[in-house]
Parts: structure tokens; sequence; C-alpha cells
């Protein structure tokens, strides 16, 4: 939307299908914009067939200059018809961490990510440590690849106010005082530390859970039960962003333990919401959090209950640590990513 809105390009948005409503709406009509559909694809197999190369065709056809692969893959055949592309890669946690994948798609990744390599005239990486992790698993030239931060709208810096902030805390049965955790709840984010972690804190506080269940759900569920924490521990499905913006607002601090990211976009939400932020070393939360969010080893509970000491209400220095990591992530906010990119194609 950004970047429609410079006015510079005719901007193509080509999918398999129109996809979910909810999404496609969130993109605003404007004439520079227009979604491509195949033009004989109907079922499963063309679709994916026609993303994964069948498309180039009807690139050359509309004129298409320039492609640019949004999800880390490129279609074949696409330096072959003359038309320039970039690629963004988000993360290549299948290669940094395969264990927490089936082998099987861990085979297909690697095979669309090294064959996107081949086709890829230049790489976004979303961080720089995903920029790390493409020189340090091929040979793509470094000068070749760009990092540009994801923009963050700005929706969950806006106070959500009083009456909202009961209804939600009234149909959720939320507690008085929590951290939050917002994520799926899988075994590479981690969660389990910062269960355990609440053995080493004061019993009045909780811990809020919010995001898509995974048979590690269970796990963590069964570790509360062993070790008689369930009542301060809450886990909320996916929910809408506007019960999500109170339920970031209320709490006291955020908990990001995972194990490995991309970037993460939670960790700007919740400092967006107000909130000091403790997450884990590894990987690129250091850059989504930037100096004043506290950081520990991702198996070392004590260091995170203690961290978390360190930044709920009451703790010495804690507006500003919020009000330095507000400073430091407006770089992310409804960024100069649109001008960013709009200079990459015009070089390209």
């Amino acid at each position: 939307n950004d970047l429609s809105a410079l006015d510079a390009f005719d901007l193509r948005l080509y999918a398999p299908d129109a996809g979910k409503t909810q999404l496609r709406s969130q993109i605003v009509e404007r004439p520079n914009v227009s979604f491509c559909y195949p033009r004989h694809a109907g079922t499963a197999l063309s679709k994916a067939l026609w993303r994964s190369g069948g498309m180039v065709k009807q690139l050359k056809d509309d004129g298409v200059r320039i492609y640019h692969g949004l999800s880390g893959e490129l279609p074949v055949g696409l330096k072959r018809s003359g038309i320039k592309s970039i690629v963004t890669i988000h993360d290549l946690i299948f290669l940094r961490h395969p264990e927490y994948y089936h082998w099987w798609d861990v085979m297909i990744y690697k095979k669309k990510f090294f064959r996107t390599l081949r086709e890829a005239d230049r790489i976004v990486a979303v961080s720089e440590c995903t920029k790390r992790d493409i020189l340090h698993y091929s040979d793509f030239p470094a000068d070749r690849i760009d990092v540009i931060y994801q923009s963050c709208s700005t929706r969950f810096a806006h106070a959500a106010g009083q009456q909202l902030f009961g209804r939600v805390h009234a149909d959720h049965s939320l507690p008085q005082r929590y951290m939050l955790n917002v994520g799926t709840i899988e075994e590479r984010k981690n969660v389990m530390l910062a269960v355990k972690a609440l053995r080493h804190l004061p019993e009045d506080l909780s811990l809020v859970i919010v995001g898509r269940q995974t048979a590690y759900t269970k796990r963590v569920v069964q570790y509360a039960v062993e070790h008689h924490l369930t009542d301060r521990i809450k886990i909320l499905p996916d929910i809408d962003n506007e019960t999500l913006r109170a339920i970031y607002q209320m709490a006291e601090a955020f908990v990001y333990p995972s194990r490995y990211e991309g970037f993460g976009i939670p960790v700007i939400e919740a400092i967006q919401s107000g909130l000091p932020v403790v997450a884990c070393t590894g990987s690129c939360l250091e850059e989504a959090g930037g100096p004043d969010s506290l950081y520990v080893d991702p198996d070392d509970d004590k260091a995170m209950a203690d961290a978390i000491a360190q930044v709920v209400c009451g703790a010495e220095g804690r507006q500003q640590r919020i009000d330095r990591s507000r400073q430091y992530i407006k770089q992310f906010e409804n960024t100069g990513a649109a001008r960013r990119f709009a200079e990459l194609y015009k070089n390209l």
C-alpha cells in the first residue's frame, strides 16, 4: 500500500487465485494496482505449477519488467525470460534449525531456496540476521543483498480505551497482573521458558499466551499441571486485532523466548503498546527490540525470570526503557521501506 501510494509504478499482484476476501481487502484500491490470476488453472496442481514457473509466460505477455517474489521464491525460467527479479527472504530457519520441520519439507524448501538463488538478480533480507544466514548457506554475492526491515503499522500504538479494556478483560477472564506472549505455540518459539520462569516470580503475576495451538501446547499445559501453575497461565486462540491491542496494553511486560526468528514483529507491536520486552539471544530479536529490551539464553529460565523482574511495574528504570524502545522502533513504523523498494526497482 505504501509503495502504490508513491504512484511511481504500475503494480500487478500475481496469485494463484483470489484467496481470502479479508486479506485481499487489505490492499488499497488505486488505479496503479491490479490483481492477476492464472488464465487456465482450476486445480490445486495446476495452480502450483503456475506459481512455480507457468506464470512466466503470463508475466512476459503482460509486459512485466521486474518481478518481486515476496515469499522467498521465484518462478523457474524468470532469468531466461529477461525479466529482472528481486526476492524477499524472511528467514532460513529450515536450514538453521531443520529439527523443527519434517525432513521432506526441509528437502523441498532447500530445493526452492537454491533454485531461487539462480533466478534472482537481487535479494532483500528482512534483517541482518537473515542476510548472515544467506551468506552462510550460499555463495550469493553480498553486494547483491539489501537489508530492508519490514514496515510495521502503528495500530497498536493507539490507546484502546477503558471501555474496550473492561470488555476484553471480562470476555476473556484475564488475570489482574500478567505478562504476555503472542505467536504460534510451537517448539521453536519456546514459550515453555516463560512458563518455567513463573516458578521464580511473584505468585500474583500470570502469563497470557495468544496464538494458534500445535501439539507443543500439550507439553506446555502438562508442565503447568505438574508444577501447579495452571491458575497462572491463560491460553487464548488467535483473536482480532482490536482485542489483541487491548490485551497488549493491559499487560505489564512482553516475553518472546523464541529460539530463532527472521525478524520479530510481535516485539515491535509490544513496544508500540507501551510494554518492556524480554526476549532471547541467538537470532534477530536484538535487531527488533533494540538495546533497551532485555535478552537471555533460550534455555535459562532463571535468567528469564530475573529479566522479567527488572521490567514489571515498579521496577527501577522501567519507563525509561519503554520510552527509549519506542524511539528505537520508529525506524520500523510506516518506514521508508516503500521508498527503499522504489529506489531498488529503479536501479534494477
